[in-house]
């Protein structure tokens, strides 16, 4: 199969396809070599696949932190950010997992699991 670049006869390269964004969505080397990309409204990569199968996707949050990663060879990576955008949370395929979500106190558990508030009183 033929080339978008060897389709329309293109004889100088890099050969680029770009959105009215200005983002390259197709590139090609005189090689043949290719990638492609797609981005969402707000100009983040969602995905990307080249001309040797590989690939790989993203999600991003409302703030644009990217909150979820998953690759061709079956690699994956999820992500929390804190309101401050300082990423709080990450779990990987590999068996990474970095946990720095504040914890609930113990009232704040106790009214999380059985919707029970009470005042702690000091001890004399």
């Amino acid at each position: 199969m033929k080339t978008i670049a060897q389709q329309l006869n293109v004889k100088e390269f890099p050969f680029e396809i770009k959105d009215s964004n200005d983002n390259v969505i197709y590139r090609e080397k005189s090689s043949g070599y290719w990638f492609k990309s797609e981005y969402d409204s707000n100009g983040n990569e969602t995905y990307c696949e080249n001309s040797k199968g590989a690939w790989y996707k993203k999600e991003y949050d409302s703030n644009g932190n990217e909150i979820y990663f998953e690759d061709s060879d079956g690699f994956w990576c999820k992500r929390e950010y804190d309101g401050r955008g300082n990423k709080v949370y990450l779990e990987s395929s590999d068996g990474d997992i970095i946990d720095n979500r504040p914890k609930p106190s113990c009232e704040g558990r106790i009214v999380e699991l059985y919707g029970i508030k009470y005042e702690l009183k000091a001890i004399k």
